[in-house]
């Protein structure tokens, strides 16, 4: 029998092999990692240098006992070049693989808008951030969304001088409303927050702005973002746009081929985020092994790891018809879009206002019904 073979060893591929392993204890799984295929925890990466946790403290099982945990075999170390649907077969090197299905969980990208600036999107650049970091006091982010706020209050608790560098006019600008924004650059008063900055260059030791502006920094690390990883796919004639087009059962348009996580988009939605691949892997698995199940999102708020801020956000979906309606005071900020008929879309929860996530979480919609 020929195996499912899973690319990547990410949340996505290694929950996508517990999910199809608990359902069927016989099947032959290849796990396929361009790296070490150690097993941790990618959201805590934004919050772990104040809590003393070092790259090898972040690992919670080696690749070797996650291969005899999933009673799978995983490949390390080896990038797989290309895929052939046409003959269920990848290549790694000049080695072919043959298939009978195929799980495409290849992750995203940091986008990389300056070569100058480090970025963090997974363990080993975690552990060149680290090393970068020793005798160091100063710190530029590029990126005041989630990951670049994470790591400004993270670093700032270790001690560190923070500066985070933003085109928009608040943290979170595309999550937040101004008055939950204002709240958190309050909170996190240590930190210098630099707004409308455009970067024109980086150079050892300095950030420059359009305007001409200089700042002096020990190092830079971008937070500007993700972008899919989908050159494997479309290499392959897999249909891609901003990541790799799946159905509701996480089919590609390449038979046999399925995608999940940072990777993949589904109905016009790329979600790089824990509880979407908690959910898809279910669907993922099941389909695999010969059903036909549809993937379901319900309301997914993600909680802000900025302690020194506690946060929580549900954005209503693009193109909802409503308005915010805003409660701020000492404690904190309660943001809820309201539709026309009065029905909460979405939310921003700060300060104290976290502790009605769950409440408001009840009255969404569902991300995909």
């Amino acid at each position: 029998m020929e195996p499912v073979v899973i690319v990547g060893s990410g949340l996505a591929g290694y929950q996508s092999a517990k999910e199809i392993r608990r359902l069927d204890s016989n099947v032959p799984l290849l796990l396929v990692s361009m790296d070490s295929g150690n097993f941790y925890s990618k959201p805590m990466l934004s919050n772990a240098f104040s809590s003393g946790k070092n790259p090898d403290s972040l690992v919670i099982k080696t690749a070797a006992q996650m291969a005899d945990e999933l009673d799978a075999k995983v490949r390390t170390d080896a990038r797989v070049d290309a895929v052939f649907p046409n003959d269920h077969e990848i290549s790694i090197g000049a080695e072919r693989l043959h298939y009978s299905k195929l799980v495409l969980a290849l992750g995203a990208d940091p986008l990389r808008l300056h070569a100058d600036a480090l970025s963090v999107n997974d363990l080993s650049g975690y552990a060149k951030f680290r090393e970068a970091l020793e005798g160091k006091r100063r710190v530029a982010i590029i990126g005041a969304g989630l990951v670049g706020c994470e790591f400004a209050d993270d670093l700032a608790r270790a001690g560190f001088e923070v500066d985070v560098f933003d085109i928009a006019s608040q943290p979170l600008g595309r999550l937040v409303t101004p008055e939950c924004g204002k709240w958190m650059e309050n909170a996190m008063k240590s930190i210098a927050w630099h707004w409308g900055a455009k970067i024109s260059k980086i150079e050892k030791g300095s950030i420059l702005l359009e305007d001409g502006s200089a700042f002096q920094t020990d190092i830079v690390l971008s937070a500007v973002g993700l972008k899919p990883r989908i050159g494997l796919a479309q290499d392959a004639g897999m249909e891609c746009a901003r990541g790799i087009l799946v159905s509701r059962q996480l089919e590609t348009s390449a038979r046999d081929v399925y995608a999940i996580g940072d990777c993949m988009e589904v109905e016009g939605q790329v979600l790089p985020f824990v509880m979407p691949i908690m959910h898809a892997s279910r669907i993922l698995a099941q389909n695999v092994l010969g059903k036909r199940e549809s993937l379901v999102y319900p309301a997914m708020p993600v909680v802000v790891k900025t302690p020194s801020c506690p946060a929580v956000v549900s954005p209503p979906k693009p193109g909802s018809i409503g308005a915010w309606h805003t409660e701020a005071d000492t404690d904190g900020v309660k943001s809820v879009f309201l539709g026309e008929d009065g029905k909460t879309l979405g939310f921003a929860l700060c300060g104290k206002a976290v502790s009605e996530k769950n409440l408001l979480a009840k009255e969404l919609p569902a991300v995909l019904s």
